[in-house]
């Protein structure tokens, strides 16, 4: 694990993402239409809908994957003009090269910067350390399990020191258990980056425990954006602030 020092060392302020009236989706046929959203520097925002609402539409069009049809996507005030390094994109598939050892996989986005090979060997066991896979570092992808494929694939992304993380479904296919570690783990490494987060998830109580803030899709719009009852405890099942936003976020996804 790296010390405090360490991680005050990869600290970086996060993107100020913005959405201005964004109109979504296909010309004749939007998803999603009028979305005003602000995203905080550093701050963790979940989007939570029903199927095909437009929540991977959100994430692609913040990741500059997609044009709006209408409106404008804001990053630091500015226009965002497309894909960027400082963005980086994690899937539920784990999208890591199957030839490349975890540690090369961790390497991949320094090395495209051009970060020296000592230099970025030494940055991907450090955050192949701080996922809890460095006996696991010259390992395969096909080695390892689901659960830890997504870890390194949170260390490659970090790596890479991102002012923004766009995170679409990344624990949708991990086992319950795994599910809540890998949840744990994502706060624990979160800590000291700076990084923003928006995360997009069907999974309500994930989406609490995440957030500090929840965005609400649904009928081709922005419903809501709530606020979540902290600190993070997944014990509090009875807290009535919690227990009202739940029946919001549910009534939202129509169950």
């Amino acid at each position: 694990m790296t010390s405090s020092s360490d991680v005050r060392s990869l600290s970086r302020s996060g993107a100020g993402l913005a959405l201005r009236g964004v109109t979504l989706g296909r010309p004749g046929a939007p998803v999603l239409d009028g979305v005003d959203l602000d995203v905080a520097p550093g701050e963790i925002i979940t989007v939570v809908g029903p199927s095909g609402c437009g929540k991977s539409t959100l994430l692609r069009t913040l990741a500059g994957l997609l044009t709006p049809l209408g409106g404008e996507v804001i990053e630091d005030g500015r226009p965002l003009a497309g894909p960027a390094a400082d963005r980086a994109l994690i899937f539920q598939e784990d999208a890591l090269l199957p030839w490349r050892t975890l540690r090369a996989n961790v390497e991949l986005p320094l090395a495209i910067r051009g970060v020296p090979r000592s230099e970025r060997r030494a940055q991907a066991e450090e955050w192949l350390a701080r996922v809890g896979l460095a006996e696991h570092a010259r390992h395969l992808p096909h080695r390892v399990s689901g659960g830890q494929r997504q870890r390194a694939q949170l260390a490659r992304a970090l790596a890479a020191r991102p002012r923004a993380v766009l995170m679409d479904e990344p624990f949708g296919a991990l086992d319950a258990q795994t599910r809540a570690g890998m949840q744990d783990l994502l706060v624990q490494v979160l800590r000291g980056t700076g990084a923003t987060v928006v995360f997009v998830t069907h999974d309500v109580d994930e989406a609490l425990f995440l957030g500090d803030r929840v965005a609400l899709l649904g009928d081709g719009h922005l419903l809501a954006v709530r606020d979540v009852p902290r600190p993070r405890d997944r014990t509090a099942h009875d807290d009535p602030a919690r227990v009202t936003l739940r029946r919001a976020v549910l009534a939202s996804l129509g169950t």
